[in-house]
């Protein structure tokens, strides 16, 4: 199994919650990208850094800056020898951090928005596809606010999940401090090829009627508040489908359960759902909704 393999590389390496990094492989075999917001030194770049090499995928990182442009990201065309050479930027890995996103000017960000969603780049009219698997792994922190840009509602539909690594409990803590480098000697524990096939199988597990009216039902609950201005669009509800069957394959299984579904929408939704002006005041955010939602719809029990 592909999660074991990955589990056993890292372990003991990076600060990690097994959920998480479930979450993470789930994401990245749904053909989709991950947010992490977090504080500073939680490990982001470290755990990016390791899942890209115990991946055997190519790792590229970018530290956005206000005064970073868009072609600082997808390259540029350079005259050299009497011609234009094409010279690639670092967005052409297949495992790409970009660190500190909302410190980047809305101009920067949208130069995502067609690799994300197209796994492409269009430069002077001619189109590059970036390499199979692509995969972002963007981190924000959400405590700092100045010189930062919020990120609009399209940059975010564009992340199938957002997760938070956490504060490590004290003995896996202590295991790092007296650990060596995480990366030393990590080897990789499957290619890019094993990846693209599960991916492929992912989209062949089984969703029974009763879970995507399952899923359904747990949109409509959420459209029908009061509190919420935006609710989950059909390209949330399609990658929280997707991320489901990711994490159904993980564990081994051929179709989908309810578990999987709730997994999923805890990571997949609350950054999607934007909430009134009067609800945010009252102190309200997006994640007690989804748990009450979670709450007010029942599961089905047979799939």
């Amino acid at each position: 199994m592909l999660y074991e393999r990955i589990q056993g590389a890292l372990k003991d390496r990076v600060l990690l919650r097994e959920e998480t990094l479930k979450l993470a492989l789930g994401t990245l075999l749904a053909g989709g990208h991950l947010l992490l917001e977090d504080v500073p030194g939680t490990g982001k770049t470290t755990f990016a850094k390791a899942l890209a090499r115990a991946l055997g995928l190519s790792f590229s990182r970018i530290q956005m800056t206000p005064d970073l442009l868009p072609q600082d990201l997808t390259g540029v065309y350079l005259l050299r020898e009497g011609g234009l050479v094409w010279q690639k930027g670092p967005i052409f890995a297949q495992i790409l951090l970009v660190d500190e996103l909302n410190r980047a000017t809305p101009r920067t960000q949208s130069a995502l928005l067609e690799a994300m969603g197209e796994g492409q780049v269009t430069l002077e009219g001619e189109t590059h596809p970036l390499p199979q698997p692509f995969f972002v792994l963007a981190t924000q922190n959400p405590v700092e606010e100045e010189g930062t840009y919020p990120l609009p509602v399209a940059q975010l539909d564009r992340f199938t999940a957002r997760l938070s690594l956490g504060y490590p409990d004290e003995r896996t803590l202590l295991k790092t401090l007296r650990g060596k480098d995480p990366l030393a000697g990590l080897e990789p524990v499957t290619e890019a090829k094993e990846l693209e096939a599960l991916k492929g199988q992912v989209k062949g597990v089984r969703v029974g009627e009763a879970v995507l009216e399952y899923l359904l039902g747990l949109a409509s609950w959420l459209r029908s508040r009061e509190e919420v201005r935006l609710g989950p669009s059909p390209r949330a509800l399609l990658q929280v489908e997707r991320l489901a069957q990711a994490l159904a394959l993980l564990e081994g299984r051929a179709f989908v359960i309810p578990e999987d579904v709730k997994r999923a929408f805890r990571a997949a939704l609350p950054h999607r759902l934007l909430l009134k002006l009067e609800a945010e005041l009252a102190g309200l955010s997006p994640e007690p909704l989804v748990e009450a939602a979670l709450k007010a719809v029942p599961a089905p029990v047979e799939v």
